[in-house]
């Protein structure tokens, strides 16, 4: 049988590396990483080995369900639309349009077909119950965006090739392979700036994966972030370090923000962080008078209790230091594709959830309200629910009690490609076909890359008879609920194809013209680089002054809450925060052998101190309470997690460990975005004492 070799981006995570898969068939028979890809140049990690298992995985569902009772029976595809949309249709009519809600997970955006399918079936939905993982993981960076540039997608990439400081918060860019910053290869590019003389500072309750190859690790209390970038923004103006550059003719707020962190001392950040107060000033002082510098922070800052203030103050502290928009600092993509102008802004506040009042976001509510939402009678009580690759019972806060009320819901369809602890409550699950079977364009890797990029990935095998692409099932529900017959032209390459002949390298109406085309990019199989990051601003800036505004009000006011910030938690004396891992880096690809496979690694972190006043050895079974529940798995005892702090990876379940949002609450939220809680939840840990067989 003949070898096919087909050259993809590999879709399993945020870096966008450049896979070549050797096909024979309808099987995959080597994934290695391709050298020439002009981005990843060969590097990837076994998550794009997994993309083999994922296409054969048995498990993997491939023509419509419905449930009768605990029972599944394949029906087809026109009898499945018909049952969904009639369900939709019947308790919109009964209890009203926001009745049904609807869920959509992270891997969709991994897949521009499901990305440009979704709009128009969540707009024919007209529900204000929308939710994603968006809420779970990176809402403070939206918020950012709008308040200072005016657009919820513009948001500042580390300039990681050229930078000469690199101060990193709560962020593990080893194992996340670069979380909202495309990177291939982070290791690399990591020890590339110690290289050419710069340096490399870890900010992490954990000394996790990434302290290997930086220059210095601190440990922090977790949730305590937003204390520390105060303080060097302190420091930054009482030494007279403050340096805005070229963006102090397009700024306002620098008075405000001044004012704003006076009495931010290193001192008193010492006493709130764990962090000493001469550590502080030299960290300030080595950030600003670097040649260039990024403070980069990502899911360990967004997901506490000020996440949004943290994420704020880290931009500013990178806008005062002179490094936004310049070589080595933080800096706006230039992607051949440019969805920022199609894309809502990310208005704020529009409307609040019913039970608890928060805000919404971009037309979202927060992730955390689901569950409240749907088991809390009454006027408005979500009634029905559409998820799209999504599992929230695994991947938001109580997740115990989001499985209870999913299970309680007049109908429920999930689009999506396994039955696993969200789906199995579905009535209908609606199945599209597997990664391999269609082509994909990384839209939203793309705009957040660290160099301009542009890259189309042909399907490996054709789609089996009788399956449908993600786009076709949600343009087929679209349509059903009333939505316009024309769209169904509208193929996802179509767009794809305009956007790029009009984008900012684009051919436009010049047939013969040398500009970027669908066709010069498809025939590029190894990618094509566009250069390195350029300064955009104010141009590419979307307020209406054309202004970055450093001092939005709901930033500023929450510095209140800060300043009260909660004692501690009366017989909760320890904090948990998460961890990440290359193998279980979404809770989707915890089905796949090659991924799962071998000692568990769903485990209780804990300092050797903390052990030691309990009793606890690395074995021992371990009960972590929180108050909201309580779990128990083994405990490894260590000295990389700092005295008072729990270490437990997310996205388990049954079958491969514990979930960890069991007991987190979703009543917890960062109340100025709406943000899931999930690092600095307090705890108590203790020993399993357990009968000698």
């Amino acid at each position: 049988m003949q070898t096919r070799t087909h050259y993809r981006t590999c879709n399993l995570c945020e870096a966008m590396c450049g896979l070549a898969l050797e096909v024979e068939g309808d099987a995959v028979t080597k994934i290695r990483g391709d050298e020439r890809d002009e981005f990843s140049r060969g590097y990837h990690c076994i998550k794009g080995e997994a993309l083999a298992d994922l296409h054969s995985d048995p498990k993997r569902l491939k023509k419509p369900l419905r449930r009768r009772g605990n029972d599944w029976e394949e029906i087809s595809w026109e009898a499945a639309f018909d049952e969904v949309a009639g369900n939709v249709k019947r308790l919109q009519q009964k209890y009203g349009g926001d009745a049904v809600a609807s869920y959509i997970g992270n891997p969709n955006v991994h897949h521009y077909g499901s990305l440009l399918g979704l709009q128009g079936l969540l707009g024919q939905l007209r529900s204000k119950n929308r939710f994603s993982a968006t809420s779970a993981d990176q809402l403070p960076h939206h918020m950012v965006g709008t308040f200072l540039f005016g657009h919820q997608f513009l948001l500042p990439v580390p300039d990681i090739d050229r930078t000469h400081f690199m101060l990193i918060l709560g962020a593990n860019p080893l194992v996340s392979r670069g979380s909202m910053m495309t990177a291939p290869d982070v290791t690399t590019r990591l020890k590339a700036i110690k290289e050419r003389g710069g340096r490399v500072v870890l900010v992490d309750p954990r000394r996790t994966e990434t302290a290997a190859v930086a220059d210095q690790h601190h440990f922090i209390r977790p949730g305590t972030d937003a204390h520390l970038v105060m303080a060097l923004l302190h420091v930054v103006f009482r030494d007279g370090l403050a340096k805005i550059g070229r963006a102090e003719a397009f700024t306002d707020g620098l008075a405000t923000v001044r004012a704003a962190v006076a009495d931010a001392t290193p001192e008193a950040a010492a006493a709130r962080t764990g962090i000493a107060a001469d550590a502080i000033v030299q960290l300030a002082r080595d950030f600003a008078q670097a040649p260039s510098a990024v403070c980069y922070g990502r899911f360990g800052v967004s997901t506490q209790s000020f996440g949004a203030l943290t994420q704020w103050l880290l931009t500013v502290l990178n806008i005062v230091t002179g490094n936004l928009d310049r070589e080595g600092g933080v800096m706006f993509t230039s992607p051949a594709l440019d969805i920022l102008p199609y894309m809502s802004r990310g208005r704020f506040g529009r409307w609040r959830t019913r039970v608890r009042g928060l805000p919404e976001f971009g037309g979202e509510f927060p992730a955390s309200a689901l569950a409240e939402e749907i088991d809390t009678p009454g006027p408005g009580q979500i009634k029905g629910l559409i998820t799209v690759a999504g599992n929230p019972v695994l991947s938001t806060p109580s997740g115990s009690r989001l499985a209870k009320g999913l299970a309680g819901l007049e109908f429920m369809a999930s689009v999506d490609i396994y039955l696993n602890e969200t789906t199995r409550h579905a009535h209908v699950i609606l199945p599209p076909t597997g990664a391999l079977e269609h082509e994909n364009y990384d839209v939203a890797f793309h705009a957040l890359a660290v160099r301009n990029t542009a890259k189309f990935s042909e399907p490996c095998f054709p789609a089996a008879p009788g399956t449908r692409h993600d786009w076709e099932i949600l343009g087929a529900l679209e349509r059903r609920l009333g939505g316009k017959a024309y769209k169904k032209l509208a193929t996802p390459e179509r767009v794809l194809a305009m956007g790029l002949r009009f984008g900012p390298y684009g051919a436009g109406l010049n047939p013969f013209g040398s500009g970027l085309t669908l066709r010069k990019v498809r025939k590029a199989v190894h990618g094509i680089d566009l250069g390195a990051l350029v300064p955009r601003l104010p141009e590419r800036l979307f307020t209406k002054n054309k202004r970055i505004d450093l001092a939005p009000e709901p930033f500023v006011a929450d510095l209140a809450r800060l300043a009260q910030a909660a004692q501690p938690t009366p017989g909760f004396d320890l904090r948990l925060i998460g961890r990440r891992q290359v193998r279980t880096n979404n809770s989707w690809m915890g089905g796949i052998d090659r991924l799962t496979r071998g000692k568990s690694t769903c485990t209780a972190l804990i300092n050797g101190a903390d052990a030691a006043a309990r009793g606890i050895v690395s074995g021992d079974l371990v009960r972590v309470t929180s108050p909201v529940g309580a779990i128990e798995l083994p405990a490894v005892v260590v000295e990389s997690v700092m005295a008072g702090v729990v270490s437990i990876p997310h996205g388990y379940g049954p079958g491969r460990g514990v979930s960890v949002n069991d007991i987190t609450d979703g009543g917890t939220v960062d109340a100025l975005s709406g943000n899931a809680v999930f690092n600095g939840v307090p705890i108590r840990i203790e020993k399993v004492e357990t009968t000698p067989s």
